[in-house]
């Protein structure tokens, strides 16, 4: 039997393309694409990609994020502390053996806000 036999014998369902959703789903990109530069915001190809790398820049420093507050708060803390005639880490150290349980955003917030407040808690692990 040849091929064209076989076709007419088989019913073949068109193909079908859900275009809504297809829709959908590239305006949520280009959405997403609004404000960038030049052909990334209004061609979709170009757009798909500049925002897919987008999101994984925004990913991943949403973790870098903490890394650079914590060391910031560290540097915040060594300063006042070095003010106050202790080292960070001997501070750090003093404060975990007096059972004084400020965690390094509040001590910062202090060492930068509140100097007098921070020369005290110095003084007490002393």
């Amino acid at each position: 039997m040849q091929l064209s036999c076989l076709l007419q014998k088989i019913k073949i369902m068109p193909r079908s393309t859900n275009s809504v959703a297809s829709r959908a789903r590239r305006k949520k990109i280009m959405k997403l694409a609004k404000g960038y530069f030049g052909r990334r915001k209004n061609v979709w190809t170009v757009a798909k990609n500049a925002v897919e790398k987008g999101m994984l820049y925004a990913y991943r420093d949403r973790k870098n994020n903490k890394r650079n507050f914590r060391s910031l708060w560290i540097v915040r803390i060594n300063a006042a502390a070095r003010l106050n005639g202790m080292s960070y880490s001997k501070f750090m150290g003093k404060l975990k053996a007096n059972n004084i349980d400020l965690n390094r955003k509040v001590l910062a917030d202090l060492a930068v806000h509140n100097p007098a407040a921070f020369k005290a808690i110095v003084e007490k692990v002393k």
